[in-house]
Parts: C-alpha cells; sequence; structure tokens
C-alpha cells in the first residue's frame, strides 16, 4: 500500500468492504481527505445491496492517531468528523473494527460507533481532547457511557489516561483482544462471517440495539457540536 490515497478500499466476492486507513506516515491521523473519503466509502456501502458487511481497518503502526493537528481546526472538520460517525451507526450493514498500535481521540470514537471492535493485545487508547481543550465528537457522550459506564466515561475523558488493550475488553470498548499477528487473520474471518447473515436480520439487529441502546445519539452529536464551537 502507499500513502497516496487516505483511505484503501476493497471488496470481496461474498461482500466484505474493507477500508483501510491510509496515512501511515501521520499514523493515520484525521484530515479532512480521509474523513471525506471514509464517508463517500461508507455512502457507497450503504447504497450497494452487494456490501454485506464493512470491516475498518489501519496502515501502518497505528490504527489511528486521531485529529491531524499540524494544522488548526475548522468548521469543516468537525461536520466530517461527525457525519462520519453518523454513517457508521446508521449503515444498515454490520460494522467492524480492527485496531492496533495507538487509537485515540477521534480514531477511538469512531471506533466505539462500529457494532463490533477487537483490538491487537498492544493497543494503546487515550482520550486527549480535554487536555487540548477541544471537546469529544463522534457521539462520544452516548457511546461511551453505554458501554463504559457514566463515572469512567468521565473519568476517561477529563483526565485523558491511556489505557490497554486489556482494559478496554474488560470495560466492554472491545469485544475481543489478539495477538498482533492475529489481528488481520481473526478481524477478516469475522467480517466473512457476519457477511454471512441474512441482512435483514443483520440490520434489525443494529436497528433496534441502537435505538434502545443509543437512544440519546442524536442528542449527543448535537450537544458536542455545540460544545466544540463555543471552546472554538
Amino acid at each position: 500500500m502507499t500513502e497516496s490515497k487516505p483511505l484503501i478500499t476493497q471488496r470481496s466476492d461474498d461482500g466484505v468492504m474493507t477500508l483501510t486507513l491510509n496515512r501511515p506516515g501521520k499514523l493515520n491521523a484525521i484530515d479532512n481527505p480521509l474523513a471525506q473519503a471514509l464517508l463517500d466509502a461508507l455512502d457507497a456501502a450503504a447504497a450497494d445491496a452487494g456490501v454485506r458487511a464493512v470491516l475498518v481497518r489501519g496502515n501502518g503502526k497505528a490504527f489511528c492517531a486521531g485529529r491531524d493537528v499540524s494544522a488548526a481546526p475548522t468548521e469543516r472538520d468537525l461536520e466530517l468528523v461527525q457525519a462520519v460517525a453518523n454513517s457508521l451507526v446508521r449503515l444498515d450493514k454490520p460494522v467492524l473494527f480492527a485496531v492496533h498500535g495507538w487509537t485515540i481521540g477521534g480514531g477511538l470514537e469512531w471506533m466505539l460507533n462500529a457494532d463490533i471492535a477487537i483490538a491487537a493485545s498492544t493497543s494503546r487508547f487515550r482520550f486527549p481532547e480535554a487536555s487540548l481543550g477541544v471537546f469529544v465528537t463522534g457521539g462520544l457522550s452516548a457511546t461511551l457511557p453505554a458501554y463504559a459506564g457514566l463515572a469512567r466515561a468521565k473519568a476517561l475523558t477529563l483526565l485523558g489516561e491511556e489505557f490497554s488493550a486489556e482494559q478496554a475488553c474488560d470495560w466492554g470498548l472491545v469485544w475481543k483482544v489478539v495477538a498482533p499477528e492475529e489481528l488481520e487473520a481473526v478481524s477478516t474471518e469475522l467480517a466473512h462471517r457476519l457477511a454471512t447473515l441474512q441482512p435483514a436480520v443483520a440490520r434489525h439487529f443494529k436497528r433496534v440495539f441502537n435505538q434502545v441502546g443509543l437512544a440519546s445519539f442524536d442528542t449527543a452529536q448535537r450537544l458536542e457540536t455545540e460544545a466544540q464551537q463555543s471552546l472554538g
């Protein structure tokens, strides 16, 4: 893979669309071209009846180092990050994330928009937003308390402390932890298992669980955007 395209898209014969974040020189930090490419790919997956599951992973030493801070944030940055999160949650097909290395900030927020996430045992996680003077995005104020509990969500975001893959699994943020050398094979196998589900069955499971378990997701995104704008 090269770094000429911010996102690599592949499609298997049985309907697995694999989306690989491809800014390895920047640890796949999120900039507008990457966010736009991911949003476009998710829109394409939604419109393609032949896509039955989506696998998202990262190229290089990390899954995603959060927002690319080499440039000042803009209103468009916020719009795109929120749009990707909304698309991940609303997509009527299962989404699996396979993460390794650093999974930070916006990348971690997107991971929590997935239906299932697995992590390499060497993965490290962190929410640095408070220390950077910005607010969280991606509906995190709904997803993180839903998965980890309100008290832990406040501590993780306010303190911004690094945590391990094992902790992430214990807290319900990832479903399974595997050896780094097994991540690709295990995630690919799981994605193909998801693709064997009847589309209507997968759609209803995702829709109902999200409507009940993440009932406040839309409100969370709206309030996050307002908070981010007030701090900007």
